[in-house]
């Protein structure tokens, strides 16, 4: 059964605008694991435009759920990463003024590196997932370096408007899926996935979390909104 993994990177986005105490991220954490969420994905950046270095422990201490952390594949993150032991990391590849990730890991062009990044994570008894283009070659260079998870990027799938791209990119990812688990590679699928797209996703057997958190965040701001504003009304009109 596949489980979802929700990214909260955008409730602390909202409390890096004015640098309050909240939204609380451990509040948001508490929610999403009462909702059934069977995990938690936090991405810190190394401009820490949302996630603080601060949040990584308390989340790590305070969550019942599993924690995976992106991040970029850096000196500075693997260490981090050492000393928090979330239960995975993922390495994403990461640019400075990207507005988010825009595509999969380069791990053709990148082996050594990451291949020396994940076995120290692996030793420390985090699990490895890299996250990548639905393309053989990445796949195939993943086995070697030693991931045990990929996490297939939705990008293109996820933008599709037409059908028949959505479908074309829908294959890609199928095919990615069944190769990597011929591997012996753990398979997930993450970006941009919303309430409209993930459905046929999740007809893949293959798959086996799901990482997405913009859309549920959005969505959260009209199904919670309600109560919200009757709360600040009560208190107003005390």
């Amino acid at each position: 059964m596949p489980k979802l993994n929700v990214n909260i990177d955008l409730v602390a986005r909202l409390r890096e605008l004015r640098k309050t105490p909240y939204p609380d991220l451990l509040q948001a954490a508490d929610i999403v694991e009462a909702a059934g969420a069977e995990g938690i994905t936090v991405h810190l950046r190394q401009d820490r435009r949302h996630i603080q270095d601060a949040d990584l422990p308390a989340l790590r201490k305070h969550i019942k759920t599993r924690l995976n952390l992106e991040m970029a594949n850096t000196e500075e993150m693997i260490n981090i990463a050492l000393d928090v032991k979330p239960d995975m990391v993922s390495l994403v590849p990461e640019h400075p003024n990207e507005v988010t990730t825009t595509g999969g890991l380069d791990v053709v062009a990148n082996e050594d590196a990451i291949k020396a990044s994940t076995a120290k994570l692996k030793a420390a008894g985090i699990h490895v997932s890299y996250f990548i283009d639905a393309d053989e070659a990445q796949i195939d260079a993943s086995k070697r370096c030693g991931a045990q998870s990929v996490e297939l990027c939705t990008a293109e799938y996820s933008d599709a408007r037409l059908a028949e791209k959505q479908f074309e990119e829908f294959e890609k990812i199928a095919n990615g899926a069944r190769h990597a688990a011929s591997l012996g590679l753990l398979v997930n699928v993450g970006h941009g996935l919303d309430y409209r797209n993930t459905t046929m996703l999740a007809s893949l057997p293959e798959v086996e979390d799901f990482n997405t958190g913009h859309a549920i965040i959005i969505q959260a701001v009209f199904d919670g909104l309600h109560k919200a504003v009757a709360d600040m009304v009560k208190l107003v009109k005390g």
